[in-house]
């Protein structure tokens, strides 16, 4: 009986990187384009083909426009992200210590600077 678990055991650490990458291998295809180039000169005519393999994936906006309180902030799926210093020029009141203004959008949200937690929302404030 040990015999035969120490061989299951075997088994599945050889068996799952083969799996993982079997699985993995077919997420990305890189994206192909070929073009043919014809370019027609007095007594001479020249076909250029070229191949383009595109190595980076197409990535679509992930921005969001539905912040709520209480959730962490990322600043990469924020639309127009800027840290708002000047907030007396935006008309918005001091952030408290260890606070401070973002801007997503029109939106200007009061988070946590050590945290990263959105403690308030203005919406439409920023124009």
């Amino acid at each position: 009986m040990k015999k035969f678990i120490l061989s299951a055991i075997a088994v599945s650490m050889v068996a799952s990187p083969l799996a993982a990458t079997a699985a993995s291998a077919g997420q990305y295809q890189p994206q192909q384009r070929h073009e043919t180039v014809v370019r027609h000169q007095p007594g001479r005519t020249t076909i250029v083909q070229r191949d383009y393999h595109q190595s980076r994936p197409q990535y679509r906006n992930n921005y969001r426009n539905d912040w709520r309180r209480g959730e962490r902030f990322d600043y990469r799926q924020a639309r127009n992200y800027r840290v708002i210093n000047d907030y007396r020029g935006r008309h918005l009141k001091a952030p408290p210590r260890g606070y401070r203004y973002v801007q997503s959008g029109n939106d200007a949200l009061l988070v946590g600077i050590s945290s990263g937690v959105i403690a308030a929302i203005l919406a439409g404030a920023l124009r």
